[in-house]
């Protein structure tokens, strides 16, 4: 018999999880690594680097992972080491001191709903600008003692990590996240096991697990399908931010919204207002509904509680921005909420339509926000007049300059995004109570007192920093890619640490407008290439993976940065995330940016750098049309030359060139005998003083409260008092005036024969007498005159609105009169309104009911 000289089974593998055994000495580590509080405190970062300098690199400077790489032996010194041990304790003190802090219970409790967080680049569970707004504002909440929680997704991919190829294209390398190793914690139930949210779908339920980030004193809650008690096609529901067919992000939307409220009820937690920020999650209110449905209210009850307690904010300045969702497919998953609701689908479905009872219109979850949330705003004064534009459908008899959006201005959380030298410039010069009041004027008017020498060695070392980390970045990505070597060693040798530096970062959407600066490549080619006056430009950026003139454009760039003229001058930086973009916002000396106006919401990349001492070069659009000062930045204009946007652009490219050549270049350059521009400086100084305490994320987060969370919480209270005896008298009053509204009659209107025939005069006083006859109703109506011009560009717009007093009753006849003249002479239209009036409604749009008379 021949022996087998080779006879091997298949291992049997068992994944087992070693955890480091931490002394007690350090134990501290544990809770100080599990709070990201460390994001925005240097000292903690600094202590967990210093445990292991080199192992706080390999595990990209996550705390919990740092933790857990440490061997026995490194953390059973470090427990003996007394520097050491000084200053974990040093830097847990001030944590413990901080948490120790109570909420302050005075101001109104906030549930903050959104599709993603941008709190720290260890934590993948954002994409751009709307994550890293919400992540600040949660940051913000903490610093401020307010009593909010958050709610969101734990996706296991998240959003890409960028990589390029040798030619440019954009690969998207979706990476799987160790929860293990996140600063995160898993919610258990009273037994000691995983808290589970049976959210229903279908005629199912998909079953999420939920995790805690602790936000320094702000709990953000995730909920994670990824588990094994869902099938392979629900476990996907929380793989991707933005990942998907449209069926993926309705079941995404399902679960932030309605799975999210679920989750609040069952940690026991009621909060006074319920934020949307943006549409994603706007099905939290049809939960919310069903829930006070369910309890014994009719629907016009409950909607009359879940508006007064919502507040929906709005990012996206064009209707084709919103999600819509066809019938079929909304459908599919939502058909069983009517009945819960005590209303029919098509009631449902109207409730996301512009226009009622188009079945052809989609159901939009903006269009149901508006209609369910109390309040609306856009995230900038402009955003604000864009977003009153895009919505007005919704309202008719109203012109959208009347209806109710408002707006609050996006601002960014400083201790996160300031650099630890401006930090330290600042706690020098500033007021000591300066990061209690970051957005008082007067504190900042400080920066004057600062020796310029100071601020231009400042921006010295911070952009010497940003240069070397280039460096080293593009060695380690010519090593991956095994890039041509001589062209990456000729690119390192041309970055220049003395030449102005200007920075563009941000995703990849042609409105962007990432182009224009290779609109003339031989201008540009002269301007960058001029020894006198050096200047280099970096770009970063995502472009969406279904984005293909996104991607083309960064292909283009890349293409453009290794031409031997360009080549260390114009250069695109890869896999933009939290971590790169504090390098860029602090280390360059202007801040780009030249969307299509007004496609800019608000973007904050600027105001990220404007607390760095990066002078902003921009068009005024978003945050910068507002923040805008002379001589304290440049800006192109906001007018438009043509409507032709190829024609606009190339206009836009030559001022851009012709800004550099003739007024930023030159004041860069002009040196003293210190070898610094004290015109720069100057610049610099006025850019701190005059704009950056307007842009803090604590002026944001007191903004929503003065004008949005305080309001709603008074009146959200007010109807909720006594069993909702106000919510429930307000719907049916509503329902009384609805059924009656076509009876009622304007009996007669009077005004004079000039009125009549279209003739007046300017300054002359007109009087106009109306008579309504309300028939069943008591006192329910109001009337008044509205006038309108047309605009130069041909849009109809309200002159004046005047409200007419209502001067005798008599049974159910109304006399309303008003007395009325008009300064300006022109062109004018005047028509006569009436409306529903009650005391208890917050606006007209809350009970939008319209009509126009003339006789």
């Amino acid at each position: 018999m021949k022996v087998k000289t080779n006879c091997v089974n298949a291992p049997v593998w068992r994944d087992i999880n070693v955890k480091s055994r931490i002394p007690d000495s350090l134990k501290m580590l544990e809770e100080l690594a599990r709070n990201i509080w460390w994001a925005w405190n240097d000292e903690a970062t600094e202590m967990f680097r210093k445990l292991d300098p080199e192992l706080w690199q390999v595990v990209n400077q996550n705390p919990v992972a740092l933790l857990e790489r440490l061997s026995y032996e490194k953390l059973e010194a470090l427990s003996v080491n007394k520097e050491v041990l000084k200053e974990i304790n040093s830097v847990y003190a001030h944590f413990q001191e901080y948490m120790n802090v109570k909420i302050d219970t005075s101001r109104p409790s906030v549930a903050y709903f959104c599709m993603e967080y941008g709190l720290t680049h260890v934590l993948k569970i954002y994409s751009g600008g709307l994550g890293i707004l919400a992540g600040d504002y949660l940051k913000e909440a903490s610093d401020s003692c307010v009593d909010m929680c958050g709610i969101g997704f734990l996706y296991r991919y998240g959003y890409f990590t960028q990589s390029l190829s040798i030619d440019g294209q954009q690969i998207a390398n979706y990476e799987a996240q160790n929860f293990g190793s996140l600063p995160i914690e898993r919610v258990n139930d009273q037994a000691g096991n995983p808290l589970v949210i049976d959210v229903p779908y279908l005629n199912y339920y998909v079953h999420a697990f939920v995790w805690k980030v602790n936000v320094g004193r702000v709990p953000l809650y995730l909920l994670d399908t990824d588990n094994e008690l869902n099938s392979e096609f629900d476990r996907s529901i929380t793989h991707q931010l933005y990942g998907g067919d449209w069926e993926n992000r309705l079941k995404q939307e399902i679960l932030l919204g309605i799975g999210g409220v679920l989750l609040l009820k069952k940690l026991g937690i009621k909060k006074d207002v319920y934020h949307c920020n943006e549409g994603h999650a706007a099905l939290c209110n049809v939960q919310r509904l069903c829930e006070y449905v369910e309890s014994g209210m009719s629907f016009d009850e409950a909607l009359e509680v879940v508006r007064a307690s919502s507040l929906y904010t709005v990012h996206t300045p064009v209707p084709a921005g919103h999600d819509y969702f066809d019938e079929g497919l909304f459908g599919k998953y939502m058909s069983g909420y009517p009945q819960r609701m005590g209303i029919s689908w098509d009631d449902l479905m109207d409730l996301g339509r512009i226009n009622p009872g188009d079945r052809n219109e989609r159901f939009c979850m903006s269009t149901f926000a508006c209609n369910t949330c109390q309040e609306v705003n856009g995230v900038s004064w402009l955003h604000g007049k864009v977003s009153q534009e895009m919505f007005s459908g919704i309202w008719k008899g109203y012109f959208a300059e009347e209806n109710h959006v408002g707006y609050v201005t996006n601002g960014v959380h400083f201790p996160t995004w300031c650099a630890s030298e401006w930090k330290q410039l600042y706690g020098k010069y500033f007021d000591k109570n300066f990061m209690n009041d970051q957005s008082n004027p007067t504190i900042w008017e400080a920066i004057y007192n600062v020796p310029d020498e100071e601020i231009w060695n400042t921006r010295q070392v911070l952009k010497k920093k940003l240069i070397s980390y280039i460096r080293e970045q593009f060695r380690k990505n010519w090593l991956k890619n095994q890039g041509n070597p001589a062209l990456i060693v000729s690119l390192l040798d041309k970055i220049n640490p003395n030449a102005l530096t200007i920075g563009f970062a941000r995703r990849f959407a042609t409105y962007k407008r990432a182009h224009l600066l290779f609109s003339d490549l031989d201008r540009l080619s002269k301007i960058v290439n001029n020894p006198d006056y050096p200047v280099q430009f970096l770009f970063a950026g995502k472009a969406h993976p279904n984005d293909g003139a996104g991607q083309g454009l960064i292909k283009r760039i890349i293409e453009i940065s290794n031409r031997p003229e360009f080549l260390g001058k114009i250069i695109f930086l890869q896999d933009y995330d939290m971590k790169l973009a504090r390098r860029l916002v602090s280390g360059v000396d202007i801040w780009m940016n030249t969307p299509t106006r007004p496609l800019e919401a608000s973007g904050t990349s600027g105001e990220k750098a404007l607390m760095n001492g990066v002078v902003n070069f921009s068009v005024l659009d978003g945050w910068w049309l507002e923040g805008y000062r002379e001589g304290a930045g440049w800006a192109l204009t906001d007018k438009r030359t043509y409507q032709n946007q190829e024609y606009q652009d190339q206009l836009d490219a030559a001022t851009i060139y012709s800004m550099l050549e003739t007024e930023i270049l030159p004041l860069f350059y002009a040196r003293n005998k210190k070898g610094y521009s004290e015109g720069w400086v100057r610049t610099i100084k006025n850019s701190i003083a005059q704009i950056a305490p307007h842009y803090t994320m604590k002026r944001q987060l007191d903004d929503y409260y003065s004008k949005f969370y305080a309001k709603e919480s008074v009146r959200f209270h007010a109807l909720a008092e006594n069993n909702f005896v106000k919510a429930k008298a307000l719907a049916d009053w509503k329902e009384n005036v609805a059924e009656k509204w076509d009876s009622i009659k304007v009996v007669s209107l009077d005004k004079s024969l000039e009125l009549r025939q279209g003739n007046v005069e300017s300054g002359k006083d007109y009087t106009i007498t109306c008579v309504v006859d309300e028939g069943e109703l008591e006192d329910a109506i109001g009337v008044e005159m509205v006038v309108t011009y047309t605009t130069l560009e041909g849009k109809e717009s309200v002159y004046s609105v005047t409200p007419m007093k209502l001067i005798k009753r008599e049974g159910s006849l109304y006399t309303f009169q008003l007395t009325h003249s008009l300064s300006n002479a022109g062109s004018f239209k005047v028509s006569y309104r009436m409306y529903p009036k009650h005391e208890d409604l917050p606006h007209r749009q809350d009970f939008c009911y319209v009509r126009w008379f003339n006789m």
